[in-house]
């Protein structure tokens, strides 16, 4: 882990500062169901165990992507470089009158109270990490107890893992009290095909009823880079096969990206690839998010932009 100093060197951007405008319209309501925010750090300084040091990407160049992108509601993920302070995630939520939702990092030792506190300021799940390069968090089977905690709430669990880990969590996975929400196609390699056991493993995962995934992570999953042909398969048949249980993000502003840095831009517009048909986007954009993630309408962002929604 790096030292906390304030002065510590950020590194690169991860994102493009000028993506490309999408060619492909997004329907009225379209969701982001999957970005984070980085700082500024003077207002919401880093955790001190935290694996990387990003450059600033506030919610104010957030709101101008998504003007961009032609997107309305969003699900901003608390990042691992903030720890479980979730200030940052919150005070971006609040500027939107939670027309943006959020997801929360916590112990699993939190008080109801601060759970309530976080749940009235707009946040609606927990992240549990299973990624070598982040910090370890609680044993899976602390993670599914913890859920009794989060039903009275609402709330749901997200798990971020690797691929080789899908099926060794799936019992634990299908005994949540909560929906789970997978992230990234499960982190799974798209050199290795549809029929590889960790994507066989998601798939199974799936017929579970409970259990959703977000086909985000098309640019971490590929080894072809943009406009990741060989990723994009895994979405589709996800989508095809569980459309009422999939969301889409962007993953902005890719923390960690080993690049090519990604065009949000080009993210659009493979959409009309993962999900070729207008009723499949309106699920996947629309419906679906609307439904696990229960946004206020979208009226305020134009306020806290000063840019037309």
């Amino acid at each position: 882990m790096l030292p906390y100093r304030a002065e510590t060197p950020v590194d690169p951007p991860y994102w493009l500062a000028a993506p490309s405008k999408p060619k492909l319209k997004l329907p009225p309501g379209a969701t982001d169901a999957h970005v984070h925010i980085f700082g500024p750090r003077n207002r919401f300084p880093f955790a001190k165990d935290r694996s990387y040091t990003p450059s600033d990407a506030p919610k104010e160049m957030l709101f101008a992507l998504h003007a961009l992108l032609g997107i309305e509601h969003c699900v901003i993920v608390q990042p691992a470089c903030h720890g479980s302070d979730n200030s940052v995630t919150t005070d971006a939520v609040a500027a939107t009158g939670q027309a943006y939702r959020g997801i929360a990092l916590l112990p699993i030792t939190i008080s109801d109270a601060e759970l309530d506190r976080l749940a009235a300021a707009g946040l609606c799940g927990a992240r549990f990490h299973y990624m070598k390069h982040l910090t370890k968090g609680a044993a899976i089977d602390e993670v599914i107890a913890f859920g009794k905690r989060l039903a009275p709430i609402g709330w749901h669990l997200q798990i971020h893992m690797e691929a080789a880990l899908i099926a060794d969590l799936t019992p634990a996975l299908t005994r949540s009290p909560v929906p789970v929400v997978i992230d990234h196609m499960g982190r799974v390699d798209a050199s290795h095909g549809l029929e590889q056991p960790e994507f066989r493993a998601l798939l199974a995962l799936m017929e579970d009823k409970n259990v959703w995934v977000k086909v985000s992570g098309a640019d971490r999953i590929t080894r072809q880079g943009p406009p990741y042909a060989d990723a994009i398969p895994f979405a589709r048949k996800l989508v095809s096969e569980f459309g009422d249980r999939v969301v889409w993000g962007t993953d902005w502003p890719h923390p960690n990206h080993a690049g090519p840095i990604p065009d949000d831009g080009m993210l659009v517009d493979i959409l009309a690839e993962i999900a070729p048909s207008e009723r499949q986007r309106q699920a996947l954009l629309v419906d679906n998010p609307q439904r696990l993630y229960r946004f206020a309408p979208a009226k305020r962002r134009a306020a806290a932009t000063g840019a037309a929604s």
